[in-house]
């Protein structure tokens, strides 16, 4: 290894970086840093594995370093995420035109949720028999195998329980453990738990109405507070997305890549499919499709490059808000809830694909009406409780797998292409819940489709 190698890596890094807050002084579009930053990591990346070589020590050493600003990134997303759902739900709850309808509306929101990733799951299904996808088609090397034996220790007890006792694990025995992050059901536990008391604020407002408005007064407070955290850390974006895509592009094994350019392909292909859908329930409410997405472009653009939902949570509940005219209230219920429910493209797609792909491995036929069925209707169920911020897509496959009585170990085999599709499978996230938010408000009939139907207000800032 060359120090002085390693150093130069640095100082061009730290060049880039210095590039893209200039343009963060000049006022350029947070869109456009993105963007740049997005170009600029894959161009880097891919120049840093020709002059050094994939497996050598100084392109090694170099990425520890540019980790500091990727990984430090996201475990800054990850540090928010369950204050974020924590305040988001509760807040919601203090909104007053939500009083009347409040069950009405989370069943609505929870409903088309989780009925959207059952749809998401038979998408998935028919991709992976149309492409004719099997796991024997895949190579296992060593990185294949780390994650396999990675995945069999994650899962842990989980695969040894019943259906019913995973589902009482999606309870807050614990809130203060789970506001943590410590279980991997952590993030639906939040949700819960925030929803508790939010009920209870109701009932203190009705008995105690003193009491019930100092608390709403806390938690604005608090959601101004939590919000304008947020805000901070997403300015770190185009850093935290120049240092992962740089880290991605030169450390990518590309010959197995193209080996699995079909399944990257039939992902996006069910993935394209299932925002069309979105699209097709939207024309079905009688909106437009075609300004929902000149809307919701910028947004789903971040959750794209950044792959976390959690992240893009504020810039969601604002643009749902803001652009679609959707109240406050029911954004959040929707923005919050699509965190932890319902992923149309990690709990949806994915696990679909996965099982048909590695049923075959064990004797089981793929296209058994029965095989089908029980999928769709574990991928729903088991769709409860994935995370906002990575890994949700392979917690969702380990449930899902080893409820089918799969092999989990063999979710390890598309570590390649992982990167590359959890992108796509973010932003069919982000839309389904927006979409959510806009369906339940139209069937409440509390969408103002004057602000929907109005031209676009701005660019997405930062």
């Amino acid at each position: 290894m060359n120090v002085l190698w390693v150093l130069v890596n640095i100082a061009i890094l730290l060049a880039i970086i210095f590039g893209l807050y200039t343009m963060q002084r000049k006022h350029v579009s947070f869109s456009k840093r993105v963007f740049a930053a997005l170009g600029l990591g894959i161009v880097f990346g891919l120049v840093l594995q020709w002059v050094y070589g994939q497996e050598s020590e100084t392109l090694k050493t170099s990425i520890d370093w540019f980790n500091i600003v990727g990984d430090g990134y996201v475990t800054f997303l990850q540090m928010i995420v369950m204050p974020l759902v924590f305040i988001s739900i509760l807040s919601a709850f203090t909104k007053v035109q939500l009083t009347n309808n409040i069950g009405k509306i989370s069943t609505l929101i929870i409903a088309i949720l989780v009925g959207t990733t059952a749809v998401a799951a038979s998408i998935g299904i028919a991709s992976a028999l149309g492409f004719k996808l099997e796991a024997v088609q895949i190579h296992q090397g060593d990185a294949e195998m780390k994650r396999a034996a990675a995945l069999e220790e994650k899962l842990g007890k989980v695969e040894d329980m019943t259906l019913p006792e995973k589902i009482v694990e999606l309870l807050p025995a614990n809130p203060f453990l789970d506001l943590t992050g410590d279980r991997p059901t952590s993030t639906i536990a939040v949700v819960i738990f925030a929803a508790f008391l939010g009920f209870a604020y109701l009932g203190v407002k009705q008995k105690q109405p003193e009491q019930a408005e100092f608390f709403v007064k806390i938690v604005e407070a608090v959601y101004a507070v939590i919000m304008r955290v947020v805000t901070l850390i997403l300015r770190l974006t185009p850093y935290g997305i120049l240092a992962m895509m740089t880290k991605v592009t030169a450390t990518s094994d590309y010959d197995s890549i193209w080996k699995l350019g079909k399944f990257v392909v039939a992902s996006y292909a069910a993935l394209i499919v299932m925002f069309i859908i979105h699209l097709l329930l939207l024309t079905f409410a009688g909106l437009n499709p075609v300004t929902y997405v000149k809307k919701v472009i910028p947004v789903l653009t971040f959750a794209f490059t950044s792959r976390t939902s959690a992240g893009t949570l504020p810039l969601n509940v604002k643009t749902q808000t803001k652009e679609l005219g959707v109240p406050e209230g029911i954004a959040n219920f929707a923005g919050s809830f699509g965190l932890s429910i319902g992923q149309n493209g990690c709990a949806g797609i994915y696990p679909a694909m996965l099982a048909i792909m590695i049923a075959p491995t064990v004797g089981v036929n793929p296209l058994s009406p029965s095989f089908i069925f029980t999928l769709i209707a574990v991928v729903a169920i088991s769709s409860f409780g994935v995370a906002g911020v990575g890994g949700g897509a392979t917690f969702a496959a380990l449930l899902v797998l080893s409820a089918m009585n799969l092999p989990v170990g063999l979710a390890g085999l598309l570590i390649s292409v992982e990167p590359l599709i959890d992108m796509g499978r973010t932003a069919l996230n982000v839309s389904g819940s927006m979409t959510a938010g806009i369906l339940t408000s139209k069937l409440t009939k509390e969408l103002d489709t004057d602000v929907y139907a109005a031209p676009k207000q701005g660019q997405l800032e930062v």
